[in-house]
């Protein structure tokens, strides 16, 4: 069984800062990709980044282009969300996932990740 653990979560004001935390134990699984997803209340799990094993490729979502960077250190099993210049529109829970099957080019589909964590509340204050 694999489990991740999202940390780093929290209330911040506009223009501010955080770095959320993915840690990955349990079963392991080769290159994985590994995603961020968000979901604010009354909408739908939205994609907003992406990573592959190696690190060399990822990918985001337009709203979050030019702010967010995604990295991972595979030496701690950990995934790396940091959002800078956070604006109240990106309140929302956000979600780790892993895709063990590594389909780069589906990417942006929640369905294709089979591991999900538990979420962290990240609130923006205008």
């Amino acid at each position: 069984q694999v489990q991740l653990e999202e940390s780093g979560g929290g209330l911040v004001q506009a223009g501010g800062s955080l770095r959320l935390s993915c840690a990955v134990s349990g079963r392991t699984f080769s290159r994985p990709v590994m995603g961020w997803f968000r979901q604010a209340p009354g909408k739908e799990r939205e994609f907003v980044a992406a990573i592959t094993w190696s690190g060399l490729s990822t990918n985001y979502a337009d709203p979050v282009k030019g702010r967010f960077t995604i990295s991972r250190d595979n030496a701690k099993n950990t995934v790396y969300l940091q959002m800078n210049s956070l604006k109240p529109e990106d309140t929302a829970v956000y979600y780790c996932a892993a895709d063990s099957a590594a389909n780069w080019g589906t990417r942006f589909r929640s369905s294709q990740y089979n591991y999900w964590g538990q979420g962290t509340q990240v609130t923006v204050s205008s």
